[in-house]
């Protein structure tokens, strides 16, 4: 089984920043996506960054393009996220996400999506 686990979320005045992580485990054979999406209340869930097919190219929401970086260390199987500039708009739950292939009994699995618990990131004005 595939557990992704969170950090690094917290309270910050605006202007300030956060370095969100996430870390993948279990009988993991690879990650073809990772990254994080973030919901505020009353709103729908939102794409804030991601590695795609693999690793190989990133994609951000526009809300956050030149704010927000993401990272990621392979070795670790952990993204992180470093928010600079934060706005009160970017509080909100920050969802890890990651598109992983399991293996189980030496078997190769299809891709399956997999969501952390969420860390909660509130920036005061």
């Amino acid at each position: 089984q595939v557990q992704l686990v969170e950090s690094g979320g917290g309270l910050v005045q605006a202007g300030g920043s956060l370095r969100l992580s996430c870390a993948a485990s279990g009988s993991i054979f690879s990650i073809d996506t990772m990254g994080w999406y973030r919901q505020a209340p009353g709103k729908q869930r939102e794409l804030v960054a991601v590695f795609t097919t693999s690793g190989s190219s990133t994609n951000y929401g526009g809300s956050v393009k030149g704010r927000f970086t993401i990272a990621r260390d392979n070795a670790k199987n952990t993204v992180y996220l470093q928010m600079n500039s934060l706005k009160p708009a970017d509080t909100a739950v920050y969802y890890c996400n990651a598109l992983i292939k399991e293996i189980i009994g030496g078997v190769i699995t299809n891709g399956r999506s997999y969501w952390g618990q969420g860390t909660q990131v509130t920036v005061s004005s």
